[in-house]
């Protein structure tokens, strides 16, 4: 990396700070534009910082796979405009023979990794390939989506803005791992997008043309890296949408058989959806979902001699469906919880540590502060903590069952926590434990695209 790098990065910054400083004119609510604003900063910053941990402290595939493959293939199209077919087949036709590092042989096998990369390829044609310009593209992607994502909630209860914030914009690795030339950063800012369209779709009834590109292209990306967050998400938001809509029938009768009958169909189409992309899940299908954690156990297992982060769940998993009942808890506690501090041997997951112990002092918090009783009556009785918790918690069991290492358990784990604060935030709104300060600078809250 050189000086042009760091500059390349300065006129991007600039760049976007007009096109955001622009598209913040629309926004009429000053409470909105001013986290907006923050939200923007605190992207910049972390991108920065993720891009010099990772140049100096600790490279991954951000530098090693994404960008160095991917401005690989910049160069060979630059070369010879006949490789411009690189970026348009799957990733399992490239020529391994045109690899920049044949260490990498494989990695394309896997069409996540190799989208990735034919993303860095495209931005570096308008980036000269540089390594800090092209994280803060990937980081915007997020910023846009997270935003929508602040937006969508901040609609439902605008008077827990601060707390909104904190889980979306200020959380610490959320933010820090959704930055920078990672599947990360497009997965979080594809869940942003997806939310926000079948929202406007769904619910607000606005024109689904406008829509339906932004709902294909980033469940198409999302489906393509992470599949199994889409799996898991769009379920319990369908049933959020549904119960918002339910409340306008004043059968109980008639509500109480569309929810069931949603459930039903949303259990089915998990279970179908799963099947179907078994290959793309890596072994996450329905039928063999207790085999597959077995193998990735075991995997870890078997690297523990040379992997420090590595980590125990404490619970024996033999592979069915029962042990991986009883190994839930675990799971999920790892998930949202560990590493501990005295588990902590890098600085990446010393910070995660610190923020795991604060997640857990806050859960008891709320639960000694609201109670047991009551939290679980908010919870059945509230559709949008429901819709938070239901897939929060999902997600952390099969990210904690299948993860048993802190290093990549700290990346995994981010699409989940944002849901989770909001969820225990809305448990003490909705039992009224939180104070609301007026919002004397706010005007009429108005949300305009």
């Amino acid at each position: 990396m050189n000086l042009l790098d760091y500059i390349m990065f300065l006129v991007y910054v600039v760049i976007f700070y007009i096109i955001f400083a622009w598209r913040r004119r629309k926004i009429k609510d000053p409470v909105l534009r001013k986290y907006h604003r923050q939200g923007f900063w605190i992207k910049v910053v972390s991108c920065f910082a993720y891009s010099m941990f990772i140049l100096f402290f600790s490279s991954g595939d951000s530098n090693g796979l994404y960008h160095r493959e991917g401005y690989n293939i910049y160069q060979l199209i630059l070369k010879d405009a006949s490789n411009i077919h690189l970026l348009f087949i799957p990733g399992k036709e490239f020529d391994q023979s045109l690899l920049a590092d044949i260490f990498n042989a494989g990695y394309f096998s896997e069409e996540s990794n190799y989208m990735v990369t034919r993303l860095v390829a495209i931005f570096s044609f308008i980036t000269f390939g540089r390594f800090l310009a092209i994280s803060l593209i990937f980081s915007m992607i997020s910023f846009t989506g997270v935003w929508r994502l602040y937006r969508f909630f901040y609609e439902q209860y605008p008077q827990l803005h601060r707390q909104f914030a904190f889980a979306i914009l200020y959380l610490p690795s959320f933010v820090f791992w959704s930055s920078g030339i990672l599947k990360d950063p497009l997965c979080t800012g594809a869940l942003g997008w997806i939310t926000y369209s079948l929202y406007g779709m769904l619910y607000q009834k606005k024109n689904p043309l406008i829509y339906l590109p932004i709902l294909f292209v980033f469940s198409y990306l999302l489906v393509v890296l992470k599949v199994y967050i889409i799996v898991s998400y769009l379920p319990f938001f369908a049933l959020f949408l549904l119960f918002k809509n339910v409340t306008l029938i004043k059968s109980r009768f008639v509500k109480v058989m569309i929810v069931l009958t949603v459930i039903t169909g949303c259990v089915i189409g998990f279970l179908n959806i799963t099947r179907a992309m078994q290959q793309a899940l890596g072994g996450f299908a329905a039928e063999g979902v207790t085999k597959t954690i077995k193998n990735y156990q075991v995997n870890y297992e078997a690297q523990a001699g040379s992997a420090t982060s590595n980590f125990s769940l404490g619970v024996e998993f033999d592979g069915t469906a029962q042990s991986l009942v009883r190994m839930a808890p675990a799971a999920v506690i790892a998930t949202l919880f560990r590493p501990y501090l005295w588990e902590s041997k890098k600085a990446s997951t010393l910070l995660s540590s610190l923020e795991s112990l604060a997640m857990m002092l806050f859960s008891l918090y709320v639960i000694i502060k609201v109670g047991i009783k009551r939290t679980i009556l908010t919870v059945l009785n509230k559709p949008i903590v429901m819709y938070c918790l239901m897939f929060s918690l999902i997600f952390a069991l099969f990210v904690g069952a299948t993860t048993l290492n802190f290093g990549s358990l700290v990346r995994y784990k981010i699409p989940s926590l944002p849901f989770y604060v909001i969820g225990m935030f809305l448990i003490l709104y909705f039992n009224n434990k939180i104070k609301i300060k007026p919002r004397r600078e706010a005007g009429p809250v108005e949300c305009t695209d």
